[in-house]
């Protein structure tokens, strides 16, 4: 299972509904937060996420997506933090954010590390993998995939256990591909006992782009895109101005990647909480759409499995 909270839904400046740009992304006790703008520290605190952060990813160096990075540390510190923190960023990582972590961290308690990323990079993490793509908006811009790995396939207990195999390291040896003795000493391979293997949970951040193939491509076959959708129809020249999607462009890039689910955010401040002016144009196109609010919560799971 992973689980997306919302922390921040708004574009450029925040409103009494929606702050500026935090998303955080839990899996198997990991947080990772994917940008950070002013409040996000107050944002984490109101929607119960806490200040466990392992990473920081940022898509790029604009101040409504990392203003908010002086206080996160400061919250940290002030949490008696000792574990060191990572920020990554497009180029010029140091030049751009330096400064703010000097700001937030005029008592080092302490260590953060900034890590430049470009697309195409690849970072291992045990059993995923982050995988860098290219946005396109004004300056550099990163967009980011969360793949799981392949999954071992579904072992049948009862199957085993009618074959009379026990219980406890030999079902291991079987889930790992190893052929182990039955009852009768006979061999007993693993492709009797488990099925094929599974694949992993895919979800992406676009961070702030225009509809592109960088994004279409990183987006393939994902369980959920999270895609800005800054304007509506009626706001096209300015979204193209301003190098922004429509809710409309956001639906499109999720059906030509055959994503299953879509949630549209960085909302600009001329629309509701609920937008449902974005959200009609969107589900024209994409049904499985929803605009996300500060605090929302996506589970992604598995399909038809525990």
């Amino acid at each position: 299972m992973i689980q997306v909270t919302f922390l921040g839904t708004s574009a450029a400046v925040p409103t009494v509904e929606r702050n500026v740009a935090a998303l955080m992304v839990q899996r198997a006790g990991e947080s990772l937060l994917f940008d950070c703008g002013e409040g996000t520290q107050r944002q984490m605190m109101r929607y119960g996420t806490g200040f466990l952060v392992n990473d920081v990813f940022l898509t790029h160096y604009h101040a409504d997506h990392t203003l908010g990075i002086p206080g996160l540390l400061r919250g940290m510190a002030m949490q008696a933090r000792t574990e060191p923190l990572r920020i990554y960023g497009p180029r010029n990582a140091e030049a751009q954010i330096g400064p703010l972590v000097a700001l937030g961290m005029d008592r080092p308690k302490f260590l953060v590390e900034i890590i430049e990323l470009a697309p195409g990079d690849v970072l291992a993490r045990g059993d995923y993998d982050l995988v860098v793509g290219a946005a396109a908006h004004r300056g550099e811009c990163l967009a980011y995939a969360l793949v799981e790995h392949e999954r071992l396939g579904r072992f049948d207990p009862e199957h085993a256990r009618a074959l009379g195999i026990p219980e406890g390291p030999l079902w291991g040896k079987l889930h790992k591909g190893e052929a182990v003795p039955d009852a009768t000493g006979r061999m007993v391979s693993s492709s009797e006992l488990v099925g094929p293997p599974r694949r992993g949970l895919k979800v992406v951040y676009t961070g702030d782009t225009v509809p592109c193939d960088s994004i279409r491509t990183l987006a393939r076959g994902a369980d959920l895109l999270i895609h800005e959708a800054t304007f509506g129809e009626d706001e096209r020249e300015r979204a193209l101005e301003t190098r922004h999607s429509t809710a409309r462009d956001a639906a499109m890039v999720a059906r030509d990647a055959g994503v299953k689910q879509l949630c549209l955010t960085h909302i600009s401040a001329r629309y509701s909480r609920e937008a449902p002016e974005l959200i009609t144009a969107a589900r024209a196109v994409f049904p499985a759409t929803k605009v996300a609010k500060d605090g929302m919560v996506v589970e992604v799971g598995y399909d038809g499995e525990e």
